[in-house]
């Protein structure tokens, strides 16, 4: 071989990997959509993060993560859904509750689209079946409306001395009149009684505080609306400052210094959903992963916020907690 074609045949050669690489296919991105702010959501999504890394994704290594928040602002959600869209993206992961997912089922019906969705995502016309959801959604069916007598039993455990328990409920919430009722007849079926606290706004926050101390409320259930989550330091400190011991649905609440809280684990929600996520990724459809539901439920108290409202827990209740915050 002369010189000059060894050298022009090592030229060639150079140009190989360039060519591979510039072959090789585009990271895949995954939008993430929530309802409420980065600050407040921040483990949720490390969570979701984690759940894609048990199935093999790295955010910057082979997976981009491009998050769009509403913070709080429910109306801004369609045109998120839409933004991610037209990013195409190859999957949303709508959370923050329902409305969420209603943003990004309307925004498309080709994209994967996984959702945290509320007590029934059959009536809510988010899937099919359970079982088999069909279409482009599928994702965790998160029941805590169904929890709330529980959480009425669990709130007199707490204070047996509470004769009226206020419900703070958003009037938007999916659910809210069949949790009303539920919760009503719960209270009822204890000797107590119960009163409504109905807002349509969080500019209402201060005002349901203040209207149920001026009805003598001895304790409070708060619903477990997305928005009301995105708030939670706000309405810890409102029930701190009004004196009102309140029972959550969530353990987020409780670390931020609520009382107590009986729900599913959020963290283990979002990771689920980041292993599906995964999954689908790797070439799996929706219609075809099942809705999962939670298995466990747990029991939070924040021993310091009892001592602080001047409650004395009794030690069999503090042996039934999965977790006594100190």
């Amino acid at each position: 071989m002369r010189r000059r074609e060894f050298i022009a045949g090592l030229g060639s050669a150079a140009a190989w990997p360039l060519t591979a690489q510039a072959q090789q296919p585009a990271m895949p991105v995954v939008g993430f959509l929530n309802s409420g702010s980065q600050d407040r959501y921040r483990l949720l999504l490390d969570a979701f993060r984690q759940g894609l890394k048990d199935g093999g994704y790295v955010e910057g290594r082979n997976v981009a993560i491009e998050t769009r928040w509403a913070e709080g602002h429910s109306a801004r959600l369609p045109e998120l859904a839409a933004d991610l869209v037209r990013r195409r993206v190859s999957l949303i992961a709508s959370t923050g509750g329902s409305a969420s997912a209603h943003a990004a089922k309307a925004a498309t019906t080709t994209i994967p689209v996984l959702f945290i969705g509320g007590p029934d995502p059959v009536g809510d016309g988010l899937v099919s079946t359970l079982s088999r959801p069909g279409g482009n959604l599928t994702g965790v069916g998160v029941n805590t409306s169904a929890l709330m007598p529980k959480r009425v039993q669990m709130l007199l455990e707490l204070i047996p001395r509470a004769e009226k328990i206020a419900l703070l409920q958003n009037r938007d919430s999916v659910g809210a009149d069949a949790s009303q009722k539920d919760v009503e007849a719960a209270i009822r079926a204890l000797g107590r009684q119960m009163i409504p606290l109905r807002i349509n706004s969080l500019t209402e926050l201060e005002a349901a505080f203040v209207s149920a101390v001026r009805q003598h409320a001895d304790a409070l259930l708060v619903g477990s609306s997305s928005t009301f989550t995105d708030r939670r330091v706000e309405i810890v400190g409102l029930a701190a400052r009004h004196a009102l011991p309140a029972a959550y649905a969530w353990r987020e609440f409780v670390e931020a210094g609520g009382l107590a809280s009986y729900g599913p684990n959020m963290e283990w929600a979002y990771r689920q959903i980041g292993q599906y996520a995964s999954r689908i990724l790797k070439g799996a459809k929706p219609a075809d992963l099942p809705v999962m539901l939670p298995n466990k439920y747990e029991f939070v108290i924040n021993l310091k916020t009892a001592k602080e409202q001047g409650l004395t827990i009794r030690e069999g209740l503090l042996a039934y907690a999965d977790e006594v915050i100190q």
